[in-house]
């Protein structure tokens, strides 16, 4: 959810392609780009990685490129057990920390299907020192085994109090001996790499959206595991301390009792990341949203998870699996969670994106509040005036018509449809999600990336 003063509803309705934005890319863009507002320089970036494991730095203004690097030579998918992405390079979203000036990012690199995590000078793309990290290295220096050849990188990386946590789940496909992990970096010595994985094999932390945090916690979800007769970290909302301290306490996970017919359908919660948000007036209020892959909603209780129990408030929100980096937003009508789904108990029309309501109650409510067509597989993002003003809901029609819509936060009616004949974009990877800073939405496409602005 961004707060941009300039995106009112009402010049989100005169958006288009911005013409003297320009940038081209090499390699297929699953990450979010991110944007650097740069006061020290005078110019603004943006930050694309790519499935070449190429980095590009781009004047957010003219998408010219300010500097470009390829770390190291991608996995093609023939060198894989198994999997879905050809070439493997960069596919999780980078994470920036504006106080070192450093931008931070996973790449599945050649000839050996390593997994090194680099820290980038966002000023040349030079690395720091004591980067990049190999994770299967740094893991076994501590007694532990990480099979990089089985694990992907998928979900996004976070920046808590100094540590970068990058979570790893399998390939499509399902093959080999792949834990859930999520792996913490310390940005001031890299060596001191510390871990959480699964018990059970499976389970993997894949959602797009990756770890979140409310400052102190992570919160990941978990995805199936395969022959557990024990709950062993899968189907779960999982709860980790900094130093990734995970005891297994009911606290710190919430397991729907139905854990092992999940696992057999193949329908885990680990296809969305878990969604945090606190909700005034409801008990409880500080909360966490999960989203199925059976199309179900779970509302827990973030401080107190539960353990292998029903949740306080579950409904079924989607006719089919949800996938998707989903968003949370409040207006000064209600508080939505909106995410790309078939939605069922559309009030009104149907359609493949779904805002639900969650009602201030004891305990909260789940209700869908719209549903609206977005023409593809993309994930949404919100925008605001001032946190809770003018909600507008963005989303690209990716692997679909190709184009961006707005969508009002509240009612779901089309604020912009993207129909003008310059405003159709190129292939845009599946989950992609767009970015808004200053008055501008920005999208990454498989070989470029694109600016909208109002007239």
């Amino acid at each position: 959810m961004y707060v941009d003063a300039a995106l009112t509803r009402a010049t989100a309705a005169t958006l288009h392609r911005d013409p003297t934005f320009t940038a081209t890319t090499q390699g297929a863009t699953y990450a979010q780009p991110l944007y650097l507002d740069d006061a020290s320089s005078g110019r603004d970036l943006i930050l694309v990685a790519t499935e070449e494991n190429r980095v590009y730095a781009l004047d957010a203004t003219t998408g010219a490129p300010v500097w470009s690097r390829q770390l190291a030579a991608p996995v093609p998918l023939s060198a894989l057990p198994c999997g879905n992405i050809d070439p493997l390079g960069i596919t999780g979203t980078p994470v920036i920390d504006p106080a070192s000036r450093t931008v931070f990012l996973d790449a599945m690199t050649a000839p050996d299907a390593r997994h090194l995590v680099f820290a980038l000078s966002v000023d040349d793309g030079a690395t720091r020192p004591g980067y990049p990290v190999d994770v299967a290295a740094a893991l076994a220096r501590r007694g532990r085994a990480f099979d990089s050849a089985v694990q992907n990188q998928r979900g996004a990386l976070a920046l808590v109090a100094g540590t970068v946590y990058v979570p790893y789940g399998g390939h499509f496909g399902d093959c080999g001996n792949y834990h859930g992990w999520v792996v913490g970096i310390p940005v001031a010595d890299p060596g001191a790499v510390r871990a959480w994985r699964t018990k059970a094999r499976g389970g993997g932390v894949w959602a797009p959206g990756g770890v979140a945090s409310d400052g102190t916690s992570l919160f990941v979800t978990t995805g199936n595991t395969f022959g557990a007769a024990r709950w062993g970290g899968g189907e779960s909302i999982i709860r980790l301390r900094p130093r990734l301290v995970f005891g297994a306490r009911r606290a710190d996970h919430f397991t729907p009792p139905d854990w092992r017919a999940l696992d057999a359908n193949d329908v885990d919660l680990g296809g969305t990341a878990p969604i945090l948000f606190d909700l005034p007036g409801a008990h409880p209020s500080a909360l966490v949203v999960a989203l199925g892959k059976n199309g179900k909603a779970y509302l827990a209780n973030r401080t107190k998870l539960g353990g292998v129990r029903r949740a306080p408030a579950s409904a079924t929100v989607a006719s089919g699996a949800i996938i998707t980096g989903a968003a949370a937003y409040t207006t000064p009508t209600a508080t939505y969670v909106v995410f790309k789904g078939a939605g069922a108990r559309c009030p009104g029309r149907a359609g493949d994106l779904t805002a639900i309501r969650i009602g201030a109650a004891s305990p909260p409510t789940i209700a869908t509040a719209w549903c609206a067509t977005q023409h593809g597989t993309g994930s949404p993002m919100v925008t605001t005036l001032d946190g809770h003003a003018e909600a507008i809901v963005w989303s690209v029609g990716a692997e679909g018509d190709g184009r961006l819509h707005g969508f009002d936060g509240d009612t779901g009616e089309l604020v912009f449809a993207g129909d003008g004949a310059d405003d159709v974009m190129g292939p845009i990877a599946r989950f992609a999600t767009p970015i808004a800073a200053k008055g501008r939405v920005f999208v990454a496409g498989m070989s470029a990336v694109y600016a909208f602005k109002p007239q």
